[in-house]
């Protein structure tokens, strides 16, 4: 006992040494249900009694205006009905633990015992079976019709510029878009970024004095794709930077396989659609090629086309079928020539006649259930193709208007739809944005997009919106605020930002250029310290010259004249000096140099021989003594 008083002492408790308690929880387990089961039974008893008092007034009302109907039977039956409820209910409530369930739960389980979920609020009409089955109804007939989807009911317009947008281009997840035209210009759109404003984040001349025919972002949409006027393609990334720059080939070989690039001005380009890496561009030089982003220096294959005589045809657009299996390409001379991704010599698929020869064909399209090829021709058709079937297309629309080599078409993301753009003259109508239906090909609806020809349309499948690119600069988009999601609606709802005012000056302000910030020399904290070091500067140190007095001294002219012209003129004045005579001005100074030398003289004491001046007589006797013939001939 005393070691475990030193142990309590020291540790500040007791109690070592004990048997620790144990806990029977099957015990403890039991004790807490009885005495739930004894309140509940409790808390119900109350409720009852409180039940019974209001029954019992109730049958007393009813049995004054009834008692002509046995009124005292009624009320004996009643309670004799509440004892037996009121027992019953005592004997099933025996079993509850817990709270009661409170009087509103207990009467909607009366009236719905299938309901599931939280009780229904108040004055709730919901709508029946019969007004689902309507609903359901609509919208299966809204799914059937195709031209129900189409998302045009709102619009926003970009000013690009006032030259044609020729080339659009909208990443796969649809948060931004950029816009090519022919004024040499690439502007990049952030819808997220925007306000109502509407205003580009960024623009600039990737291609300097190039049009841009074609942008595209690649399938992770980190890249874009530039098609432009001259030979070279180029890779930029999101922000506008320059990520690759196609190499350019040697116009001077013959065989453009021999060739590490394009040679003449590109017409078109895209990304592969499975392989990131991958790209293919179109050129005037007559080839198709492939482009890997990792190799700068060199294509990774060549396609030529080529006419039912074995001649060069020029390419003017091309694309990847949706499984990247496939290349196409539609030429000049009015044909479509379809090539194995790995099989870059003969033609898969050939049509001689898909447009009329001459005519640019200006886009090429594969469905998404790769089974349908669509064609726009410079001929003013849009075609069909079924590529297993390839000699005849599958449907023929005419009198579609073209006037640019990019005129776009697409297909709506269910497939269902094909839409294209119209061309018009100026002051000659609107440009239309046509929807044709793919299986019976009728022209099933239109818009009018503005006063200029539709060039570009892209209708995405993740946003359901269309984007639309003009020939007056203005690129559209259209969307439905119930079936499309983010892109515009994420910009129309923001409101403009406030410009802020210049602040205006309420007096008038002498501004010396010392004065402002910028040329204000810093301040020092310590003058003492300032002073020590102007003390030690030489031109900050030194004591200013007082004004010169009388005729100057020391270089410093009198206060009659500062400037050097000043001086010069008052010592010409006073030069009394007459330099007629050149010899004696020279041998003026020479008694001088000779008593006194100091500059050259010095110098040439050892070596210089002593000069010897003639005088004046002694030269007229000599000439004196000349022979006549030669003063003669002087």
């Amino acid at each position: 006992m005393s070691g475990d008083g030193d142990m309590a002492s020291v540790m500040g408790f007791s109690g070592f040494g004990k048997k620790a308690r144990t806990f029977d929880l099957d015990a403890i387990f039991e004790q807490t249900r009885r005495t739930a089961i004894e309140r509940s039974q409790h808390i119900l008893e109350e409720r009852q009694k409180e039940d019974e008092g209001q029954g019992s007034l109730a049958v007393k009302t009813s049995g004054s205006t009834h008692r002509d109907k046995g009124g005292p039977a009624t009320s004996r039956k009643q309670e004799s009905d509440n004892s037996s409820d009121s027992s019953s209910d005592s004997d099933s409530d025996s079993e509850l633990i817990g709270p009661s369930v409170p009087p509103q739960l207990t009467a909607q389980e009366d009236d719905d015992d299938e309901l599931v979920g939280p009780p229904l609020p108040p004055g709730y009409t919901g709508s029946t079976a019969e007004d689902d089955d309507e609903e359901e109804d609509v919208q299966d007939e809204d799914d059937d019709n195709p031209v129900k989807k189409i998302p045009d009911t709102h619009e926003i317009t970009l000013q690009h510029g006032t030259k044609t947008v020729s080339a659009l281009g909208l990443d796969p997840s649809g948060a931004r878009l950029v816009t090519g035209g022919y004024d040499y210009d690439v502007r990049f759109w952030d819808f997220a970024g925007m306000d109502q404003a509407l205003q580009a984040f960024r623009s600039l001349q990737p291609c300097e004095c190039h049009q841009i025919k074609s942008l595209q972002y690649s399938i992770t949409g980190d890249v874009i794709l530039v098609v432009s006027g001259n030979a070279q393609a180029k890779v930029l990334d999101r922000d506008g930077f320059n990520v690759m720059e196609c190499v350019k080939g040697d116009q001077y070989i013959v065989d453009m396989a021999n060739t590490k690039g394009h040679t003449a001005m590109l017409n078109g380009g895209c990304w592969h659609p499975k392989i990131k890496e991958e790209f293919m561009t179109c050129s005037n030089d007559g080839t198709v090629r492939t482009w890997d982003l990792n190799s700068e220096k060199k294509h990774k294959s060549v396609f030529k086309p080529r006419s039912l005589q074995g001649k060069k045809v020029t390419p003017t657009c091309c694309t990847y079928s949706r499984d990247g299996k496939l290349i196409a390409a539609g030429c000049q001379d009015g044909t479509i020539q379809i090539w194995d991704r790995n099989l870059s010599v003969h033609t898969k698929f050939h049509c001689r006649q898909a447009h009329a020869p001459g005519s640019d064909t200006s886009c090429l399209t594969f469905s998404y259930d790769g089974m349908t090829l669509a064609s726009r021709g410079g001929d003013d058709t849009l075609k069909t193709w079924d590529i297993r079937s390839f000699k005849k297309p599958l449907n023929v629309a005419t009198q579609l208007t073209t006037y640019f080599p990019m005129t776009d078409c697409c297909f709506s993301p269910d497939d269902k739809l094909l839409v294209t753009g119209t061309s018009v003259k100026k002051d000659e109508g609107n440009g239309k944005l046509v929807f044709f239906d793919r299986a019976s090909f009728q022209r099933v609806y239109e818009i009018e997009v503005t006063n200029a020809s539709v060039v570009r349309c892209l209708w995405h499948p993740k946003l359901n919106q269309i984007m639309v690119g003009t020939g007056n600069g203005l690129a559209k988009v259209y969307y439905d605020p119930v079936r499309s999601h983010r892109g515009a609606k994420l910009c129309v709802v923001k409101s403009k930002r406030k410009e802020k005012q210049a602040e205006t000056l309420t007096q008038d302000y002498i501004i010396t250029p010392h004065a402002l910030p910028m040329f204000r020399e810093a301040r020092q904290r310590s003058t003492r310290k300032q002073l020590e070091k102007d003390r030690l500067d030489p031109k900050k140190s030194h004591k200013p010259e007082p004004p010169v007095s009388g005729p100057g001294r020391g270089g410093r002219v009198a206060a009659h004249g500062g400037t050097l012209s000043s001086f010069i003129v008052k010592n010409i004045a006073l030069d009394k000096t007459d330099d007629s005579n050149p010899r004696e001005a020279i041998l003026r100074h020479a008694k001088d140099a000779s008593e006194n030398p100091y500059w050259v003289a010095p110098a040439y004491k050892q070596t210089q021989p002593v000069p010897v001046f003639a005088d004046e007589s002694e030269e007229d006797e000599e000439a004196d003594k000349e022979p006549e013939w030669k003063k003669r001939k002087i």
